[in-house]
């Protein structure tokens, strides 16, 4: 590491009597020292800067393209170097206080194609009790676009097959109906014929989804039977329940669903929250004008 000013120094110093990870601390000289060279073009010094002092070193390292969670590490090293130096009486206040981190947008859900969760989907193709129950969740939680707990949740009585409906508990007790297609229809319909009684036992167990006991399937044994079909569908890269929900909302967008539709499916509260899969599908559309328009 290049030779530090003491002040630095002393903070360096008392990272590694914490017990910070090499890398936390070189990170955090590193990122400090960068705001002691700024501030020497201000002329100014660490031990006597105010929050407009910090405020404008953050805004020189926006203009240099410095992407926010690059910023955000930024401001956590000198928020923590402030802490050190009000612990270590060098200083009597603080000026980072009030020094706030950059906002970050929200990450892009990932998805999977239609090819790739019909795969996932053909792959439970044995007619056992078990097979028929992963074919019947597998298509559920695509077809209706729930939230794994929500499917592990729900009741016999929550299902209306006749009219191919589901009542949905979702986030806050909230209650929603959900329409799912002739394919769920026909999966839960030869589950809950063929298979369901068999893991039952002629128990009286009120859960749509059992386990090998007859009792209600857990988060855990749906990952495992998740991980199953995605490698017998010849998939590498990792899939989670929730990407069988993304992958609902956007493909509904894709073929021209309206947003608030969407909406309600899901059960977002705000729409704000929908609105996200908004961007993955302008991302879709981008990936295709890329590779077919010829000026791209």
């Amino acid at each position: 590491m290049k030779q530090v000013s003491g002040i630095i120094k002393n903070f360096e110093n008392f990272l590694i009597s914490e017990g910070d990870e090499l890398n936390t601390i070189q990170a955090y000289v590193y990122d400090v020292t960068q705001l002691e060279n700024f501030l020497k073009t201000q002329h100014k010094k660490l031990a006597s800067v105010s929050i407009k002092d910090l405020r404008n070193y953050v805004h020189a390292a926006y203009d240099t393209g410095l992407l926010p969670i690059s910023l955000n590490r930024k401001i956590s090293s000198i928020k923590s170097f402030y802490r050190f130096l009000v612990f270590a009486k060098t200083i009597e206040v603080n000026p980072s206080t009030d020094l706030e981190l950059m906002k970050v947008g929200r990450k892009l859900p990932v998805t999977l194609s239609i090819a790739e969760i019909t795969a996932i989907i053909e792959a439970a193709k044995e007619k056992t009790p078990l097979g028929l129950r992963d074919r019947a969740c597998l298509e559920i939680l695509y077809g209706a676009g729930l939230r794994i707990s929500e499917l592990l949740d729900m009741k016999l009585a929550d299902l209306d097959l006749a009219n191919h409906l589901l009542i949905v508990v979702g986030k806050g007790n909230k209650q929603r109906i959900v329409p799912f297609g002739k394919k769920a229809a026909r999966s839960i319909d030869e589950y809950l014929l063929q298979g369901r009684p068999v893991l039952a036992r002629d128990r009286a167990v009120y859960f749509l989804v059992l386990n090998v006991r007859g009792k209600r399937m857990s988060r855990m044994g749906f990952l495992k039977v998740l991980r199953k079909y995605r490698i017998k569908a010849g998939i590498s890269k990792r899939v989670t329940p929730h990407m069988f929900r993304h992958s609902f909302a956007t493909h509904l967008l894709e073929a021209g669903a309206d947003l608030r539709a969407v909406q309600e499916l899901l059960g977002h509260a705000d729409i704000s929250t929908t609105q996200i899969y908004t961007h993955v599908d302008r991302e879709y559309l981008k990936e295709i004008y890329r590779e077919h328009h010829p000026r791209a």
